[in-house]
């Protein structure tokens, strides 16, 4: 990998399509000035966004980081920063960022920075590994001790979850951080789940949502809705509300084939499978308490729109004032999320995945599926 001329430094963001290349093209917007006024000394930095499926077909991190130096190598960058939204494993350890100062390579997953203020975190860690990688460039070193370790930022704090880890010999990286403990778990697994936008679920089942809306409005309009709804407390309501929801969650899963087990006997095989579940679990839910949330507002819409105080307060005795919008439009949410359930059935096994994750995760757990032995409950 060249060394540039005239003070300038061609740093090239290389980052899988969807959410990594969003953040790598808002990072590179500001980089640039951030890493000259940091770096100091006159120099300049040319930051590229290449946006390419690199990670596609592996996760091994071996594998990717000689695919990332043969692409640096082709295009004469002089500093690569890889950005995947995939959690990538080593030996049982879950790989926060791979570095090698040899080849001005970094390889950050994503995942490993959690679901909060990911855009800052993001910024941070590419600028501390070009920092650091852009240094050892200009001492001539082929890798720095692992008492100096380049990466600052989001990593150097005494609560942050990540430290060094091992690196096999043969391997292009020469210095590795990796994600431990429960405060780690969570890290990734919040930053899995964000990858995967669960907000998103619902806009991606047509069959669903109209199955789910078409119920609302007619519920609304049920004069027995308006008195059972009524004559509900507000602990049954719950309870509605947790058992609507909940079906919804166990019916996209199952119905979608989105559950996974591993057949594999190793720890590592379990504790992986364990970890994508979790995730499929939290990316659904929050999914489907988006739906009840919206549905409940739309309800609310409707009733107040459609609804006639005296009608009403003649079939159930009740005036038609605000807690009483309110607890029918809790009462049908919970009763529309359940057709949106049934009406998932009508979609395709494809478009459930499409909607639950990303197109990498996607491509992670075909994969995952046919290399490492996870294979769905069916």
């Amino acid at each position: 990998m060249r060394v540039s001329s005239q003070g300038v430094t061609v740093v090239a963001l290389l980052a899988d399509p969807d959410a990594p290349t969003d953040i790598a093209q808002r990072v590179a917007r500001i980089l640039p000035d951030r890493l000259a006024e940091k770096a100091g000394q006159g120099r300049r930095f040319d930051v590229k966004v290449v946006s390419e499926p690199f990670t596609s077909g592996t996760e091994d991190p071996p594998t990717l980081m000689r695919r990332i130096m043969d692409r640096g190598s082709a295009e004469n960058w002089d500093i690569v920063v890889a950005l995947t939204d995939l959690p990538l494993h080593s030996h049982g350890r879950k790989i926060a960022v791979d570095l090698s100062h040899e080849h001005g390579l970094a390889l950050l997953s994503l995942p490993s920075l959690g679901g909060l203020r990911l855009q800052t975190r993001a910024r941070r860690a590419v600028e501390e590994a070009v920092l650091g990688l852009a240094g050892s460039q200009d001492t001539g070193a082929e890798g720095l001790p692992p008492s100096q370790p380049p990466l600052r930022g989001p990593f150097a704090g005494r609560l942050a979850p990540i430290h060094p880890g091992p690196v096999g010999e043969e391997e292009t990286a020469d210095l590795r951080y990796v994600v431990s403990g429960p405060r780690g778990y969570l890290r990734v697994l919040f930053g899995m789940v964000r990858a995967n936008r669960p907000w998103r679920l619902v806009s991606g089942l047509s069959k669903a949502l109209a199955a789910a809306l078409a119920t609302g409005a007619i519920a609304t309009l049920d004069s027995t809705t308006w008195s059972l709804s009524g004559a509900l407390s507000a602990p049954r309501l719950v309870i509605a509300m947790v058992g609507s929801v909940g079906l919804m969650i166990g019916w996209l899963i199952v119905d979608g084939e989105l559950w996974h087990r591993s057949t594999e006997g190793s720890p590592e095989a379990r504790q992986r499978a364990r970890l994508y579940n979790t995730s499929t679990v939290l990316t659904v839910g929050i999914g489907a308490l988006v739906c009840y949330v919206g549905l409940m507002v739309i309800n609310l819409v409707w009733a107040l729109f459609i609804l006639n105080d005296r009608v009403f307060a003649s079939m159930t005795g009740t005036p038609l004032h605000a807690t009483e919008y309110l607890t029918l439009s809790w009462f049908v949410a919970s009763v529309a999320t359940v057709a949106g359930a049934l009406g998932s059935g009508l979609e395709s096994d494809e478009a459930i995945r499409a909607a639950a994750y990303s197109t990498r995760e996607k491509e992670r757990r075909h994969m995952l599926q046919g290399d490492h032995g996870d294979q769905p409950v069916t």
